[in-house]
């Protein structure tokens, strides 16, 4: 039987994939305040040719997109989550990327909710749990998309 490590350690070649084949991000928790960290993931992520998707229920636009209250309410379909909640919050979204048929969730650098990953991982989909989508395709891809 695999280990929890095992079954949701991502490689170099795994991370490179989901980010060449990504186009559109949902990003949770992502507010119009730029001094955050979800802004400057999504800005840089935006710069690089990818579609952002702001899911904040206290938000109307955020750089420039559409914000919408959950994942579930966006009217079309999404690549990858990017969660930017505390670990004891990411439950809801975890459930809403399942319902969404979202291929990826991410969990943004420090985020670990083992539950959650599994439910989305038994659901199909891909868990990257503790890494920031913004240093990784840096590492993996540089600028070009």
């Amino acid at each position: 039987m695999r280990t929890e490590q095992e079954i949701f350690e991502v490689t170099d070649a795994t991370l490179r994939q989901i980010l060449s084949e990504a186009r559109i991000i949902a990003v949770v928790g992502l507010s119009e305040n730029d001094e955050q960290p979800a802004y400057r993931v999504a800005h840089y992520l935006q710069q690089q040719g990818y579609q952002i998707v702001p899911v904040n229920p206290h938000a109307t636009t955020v750089l420039g997109e559409q914000a919408y209250p959950n994942v579930t309410s966006i009217p079309f379909a999404v690549d990858i989550v990017d969660i930017f909640r505390p670990a004891n919050e990411v439950g809801p979204s975890v459930e809403e990327a399942v319902q969404k048929h979202a291929r990826v969730v991410w969990m943004q650098q420090g985020i670990r909710n083992a539950a959650a990953a599994w439910y989305a991982h038994n659901a199909g989909l891909q868990v990257v749990m503790n890494h920031c989508i913004h240093q990784e395709h840096q590492r993996l891809l540089g600028s070009a998309v």
